[in-house]
This record gives C-alpha cells, structure tokens and sequence, in this order.
C-alpha cells in the first residue's frame, strides 16, 4: 500500500507570492483593528458632552475611561489561552461581537455605575480582539513579509481612534453622543456576522490539533488551489510540541527567558506610549507655555508618526534582525525623548522630535507584536502574544496615575521627560538582551544539530 505524501504548509505558504486568500484575510483584520480603535478611544470623544449633560467628576469620569483600560487587560490575558485552546476564529468572533454588544448597550446606560460595568465589558472584547487577530494574519503570512504584514494590519488601530475624531465631530453635535456609541457597537456586530462566513480558521492551529484531514485540505485549496490530493498529511514542517499546554510552553524553560524580556519591554514602552497619549497635550501647554491648539497639534505629529513607524519597522524587521531593529529604533526614540524637554522654544523642533518619538515608540510597540508572533510556536503563539499585550495594558494603567503625580508635584517639562527616558532604555535593553539570545540559541541549536541533536528554537518559531 503506497505512503500517504506529506506536504509542509508553512513550506508552500513561503514558496508562494501573497494571494488573494490571503489578502482577503488581511483585509478582514485591518477593519477588525480599525473598529477595535474606534471603540476603545470612543468614550474620549463624548467624554465633554458626557460630562455636560450628566454633570459628573472627573473622578467618575476618570472610573468610566479606566474601566475599560482594565478590561483590556484582564481580556487580552484570558483571551489567548482559550485561542490556543479552542481556535483562532472562535476567539476573534467572539471578541469583536462582544465588544460590539457591550458598546451598543453603553448607549442606553442610565447612570456612571452602569457605564463602568458597560465599559469592562467591553473592554475584555477589545483587548482579545488585537493579539488573536495578528497572531492569525502571522500564520497565514509567510516568513519573507510576515513582521510588515502584522503592522499593516495593527496600523488600523490609529485609523479606527483618527476616524472617530472626524465621525464624533459631526455625529455628537447633529445626533447627540450616544448616536457614536450605537455606531460603534452596531458596526462591530455586523462585522463579527462577515467574519462568521468569511474568515477562516488558522491553518497551522488545525494542523496542531490534529484536525480532520479534510478540513484542512478545504484551506488548502483556497490558500493555493492544486496543492492538496487526496489522502495527503499536513505538516508544519517540525515535530509537534507534545503534552504541554500553551500556558506552560510560554512559561517553560525554553520560552521563559523571552517571555520575560517580551513583558519588560511592552509594559515599558505602553507606560510611554499611554503617558503621553494621555498628558502630552497638557504638559506642552502648561511645561511649555503653548496654547491649545500647538499643543494639539504637537500632539497629533506624535500620533502621526506611530503608524508611519509601525509600518517602516516592520518592512525593516522582515530584512534585517529584528530585535537589533527594535533595539535601534527604541535607542533613537529615547534620545528624542530627552530632546523634547529641551527644546520647548523651538515649536517645530518640539512638533519634528514629537513626531520622531511617535515612530519610534508608538510604531516599535507594533513591531513588538510582530516580534512576539515569531518567538513562540503554532500552540502557544496566541497565548505568549495576548499575554505580553495584557502585561503592557498595566503598564498603561499605571501610567494614567504616574503622569497625574508628577504634573501635581510641578515637575517642569525637562524634568518630566529626562524621567521619561527610563522606560525608553528598558524596552532598548529588553530587546537588546533578548536578540542575543536569540542568537546564542540558534547557535546552540545549529551545533546540537551537527551532533545529530536538532531541538526545536526558542524565539525561532516556524
């Protein structure tokens, strides 16, 4: 009886050019991304006419918009396990019709202990909804292209949170500021029913659990028609990892070292990035004397500059090392850093640096993302993602109080971001560390492999 033939998925998905099947799924994942920003900044947008019409604090206001930082986190967290666990798809659906319903119910909330509840709950869908959906574009993605096409897809993210500022600008004042909110979960509802028929599982996540041979030949033919035949096994190309769940792969001694300097990193770099989204208007007008509007648009070239960033270190990560990219790419936006508190007299050099520490700091976040999706393998890919987003949403947390205290001690604009460069060198040395492991890995690997021992790679995944 002839053998069945064996074909190497993540072989043919790197012998081929970029197809429409693919393309098609990249597609579903910006919008995915682009709605998960427009709702977890959407409560940004109608916070002064909320404020107005309720008369509420700034405290309560404050309990609305941390509710669903909180969410984020504890959903990013759960969520990857159970992608692991369950399926890529599975997770993604369901995150994003979440927090569609949830963003949808807001609308109709009554008082400020409803709307944290609301916003929780919400924010468990937006943050599984991030990590599942780049770790499925990365198995879908070939090697060659597979750090760029994970930014291109997180860029949607700053498209989503620019375009509720242009959609709230005319919806609050016409329709009021729940038409935003009855928008943006209706919009996320209607998505998760597409993605029901059109997104597909991951090809690779089947081939770990052992799926039925036919089922996985279905993706085969729409990701490369002709490849699949009858009677044919599925491979990933490297023997399976065997008895160990995702927790404890991430968790384990090979993975253990990266998941720790994966964790450092991105909880510094949110602390940055978060800090400055949050207080960087206020430090420019009140640190540097400008008025709103420099302040504003200081602002904004700072937000300009992270998907401008995000998409030229992923093209740069799939050429060149990854993590010395990211280590030179955080090294700069710490300099710039420290060049924004002195030169608080030179508007457009202020507008220039902000913009720099944006690409640099905004846009290497996502290249981190890119990074985590190589690090670890097929059955513990979601889990090791979602939980170094989940590590870096408290650090983002915490920044919202850090960046309070030192604008009420007085602390001047100098001051404030030679401080500021401390989370900036952390993630620089973070990466820095972890690409020479990486390296000391692979070579140890490469020489057990001429020994006629070949384990498989921490941080080199298929």
């Amino acid at each position: 009886m002839p053998q069945a033939s064996c074909l190497d998925v993540r072989a043919l998905i790197n012998s081929r050019p970029l197809g429409s099947f693919q393309k098609l799924l990249i597609g579903l994942g910006f919008i995915i991304i682009v709605l998960d920003g427009f709702d977890a900044v959407i409560m940004g947008f109608i916070a002064p006419q909320l404020k107005t019409d309720w008369n509420i604090s700034h405290q309560a206001l404050g309990a609305v918009l941390s509710a669903g930082l909180i969410g984020q986190a504890l959903g990013a967290m759960l969520s990857g396990p159970l992608a692991d666990r369950y399926g890529r798809k599975l997770i993604i659906v369901a995150s994003v019709i979440l927090f569609g319903v949830w963003t949808l119910a807001t609308a109709f909330a009554t008082d400020v202990t409803q709307m944290v509840a609301f916003r929780f709950l919400t924010g468990l869908g937006l943050g599984a909804a991030i990590p599942n959906t780049s770790t499925l574009i990365s198995e879908y993605a070939p090697d060659r292209t597979r750090s760029f096409l994970v930014t291109v897809t997180l860029s949607g993210f700053t498209v989503g949170a620019a375009s509720g500022g242009f959609i709230s600008a005319w919806m609050i004042p016409a329709f009021g500021w729940h038409s935003l909110l009855i928008l943006g979960g209706l919009a996320p509802i209607l998505v998760g029913v597409v993605l029901i028929w059109k997104m597909p599982e991951s090809v690779s996540f089947l081939i770990t659990r052992d799926a039925p041979a036919q089922r996985v030949a279905a993706i085969i033919e729409r990701l490369a028609p002709g490849a699949a035949e009858p009677g044919q096994r599925y491979t990933l190309g490297r023997e399976p990892v065997q008895d160990r769940t995702a927790i404890r792969i991430v968790l384990s001694p090979q993975y253990r070292f990266a998941t720790a300097m994966l964790w450092i990193g991105y909880f510094s770099v949110l602390f940055l990035v978060y800090l400055l989204s949050s207080w960087l208007p206020t430090l420019i007008k009140e640190g540097g004397g400008y008025s709103v509007s420099k302040a504003a648009i200081a602002t904004a070239m700072f937000q300009i500059g992270g998907p401008v960033g995000a998409l030229s270190i992923g093209w740069a990560m799939d050429r060149w090392h990854k993590c010395r990219v990211l280590t030179g790419v955080f090294l700069i936006g710490a300099v710039a850093v420290v060049a924004i508190g002195q030169i608080t007299q030179h508007f457009v050099l202020l507008c220039l640096f902000a913009g720099l520490v944006g690409f640099c700091m905004n846009g290497g976040s996502v290249g981190m993302n890119a990074l985590a999706a190589a690090v670890y393998p097929t059955e513990a890919r979601a889990t090791g993602s979602s939980w170094m987003i989940g590590i870096g949403r408290i650090g983002a947390i915490i920044s919202a109080f850090i960046g309070g205290e030192l604008l009420a001690q007085g602390w001047s604009l100098s001051q404030v971001f030679i401080v500021l460069v401390v989370p900036a060198l952390l993630v620089a040395a973070a990466m820095f560390v972890q690409g020479r492991h990486m390296d000391r890995t692979k070579s140890h690997a490469i020489t057990n492999a001429r020994l006629g021992d070949a384990p498989s790679l921490a941080g080199s995944a298929e």
